[in-house]
């Protein structure tokens, strides 16, 4: 694991802080890119090389063409090869519409940074991996998109999360299809309730759901780390024979129960 490198996207806080941090008690080395929030990069940076790993904070919107292009440039200057993508950025509306209310501007700004940014960033790391030597085990990458449970649980007050959500699982499917047989393993880690910065402010709300009323089998919230587990159970190479699979880090909340 020490020679190996993950770019990370949204690294710096929250679900995207989990993985690095799993991923860093592995000795990987991990480039965490952050949008805006450069202390609390550097904070996981500097978290990363204490738990075992290095790494180096890199700047930048998904969104963005040029961007993309040097969030691959600089880690390939930094590190040489990438072993593992990790599509964890993403934003939640800023205003929860009905779907006969909401507009454009909100529709726009999450296509972009959920959806499009990671396709055309796993595009282009893809196309990196395919010019890489095969590891050990066989494998030139592994791409890993965070999706939500969101994916296939319909909010009609903010459709547009939903949409981008179910989006990127299918892309999963797609570049795992077509990567398949070019020793790269894509995979869709679909998280629950997790105790982000992006929950905070529905705490309250999902206290009374989990704890009290039972929403999910396993009654607590969800952690970064517990993604991060999941994430680093697919680097250390633990689904050799499979791509395309979705892992629900959910407690259970995916099951249909009366």
């Amino acid at each position: 694991m020490a020679t190996k490198t993950a770019l990370i996207t949204g690294g710096s806080r929250g679900i995207g802080r989990g993985i690095a941090l799993e991923l860093a008690a592995t000795g990987a080395r991990i480039a965490v890119n952050y949008a805006g929030n450069a202390a609390a990069a550097a904070a996981t940076v500097a978290d990363v090389k204490a738990a075992g790993g290095d790494g180096f904070a890199i700047q930048g919107d998904v969104a963005v063409a040029a961007d993309r292009e040097r969030l691959v440039a600089e880690t390939l200057a930094r590190f040489g090869r990438i072993d593992v993508l990790v599509n964890n950025a993403g934003v939640a509306p800023q205003v929860r519409a009905d779907l006969l209310e909401a507009g454009e501007e909100s529709f726009d700004r999450l296509f972009a940074i959920n959806l499009k940014g990671p396709f055309f960033l796993a595009q282009a790391v893809a196309r990196r991996m395919l010019q890489q030597e095969r590891d050990a085990e066989g494998f030139r990458g592994r791409i890993v998109n965070i999706t939500s449970i969101s994916a296939y649980t319909a909010s009609i007050n903010r459709g547009d999360y939903c949409m981008v959500k179910a989006g990127l699982a299918m892309m999963t499917k797609l570049f795992a299809d077509r990567l398949g047989n070019e020793g790269i393993n894509v995979y869709e880690i679909r998280p629950g309730v997790i105790a982000t910065d992006m929950t905070a402010g529905v705490k309250e709300k999902y206290d009374r759901l989990i704890l009290e009323q039972g929403l999910t089998p396993i009654r607590r919230w969800g952690q970064p780390s517990d993604v991060g587990r999941a994430v680093r159970a697919i680097v250390e190479d633990r689904f050799p024979f499979s791509t395309g699979a979705v892992f629900d880090v959910d407690g259970g909340f995916h099951l249909h129960r009366l």
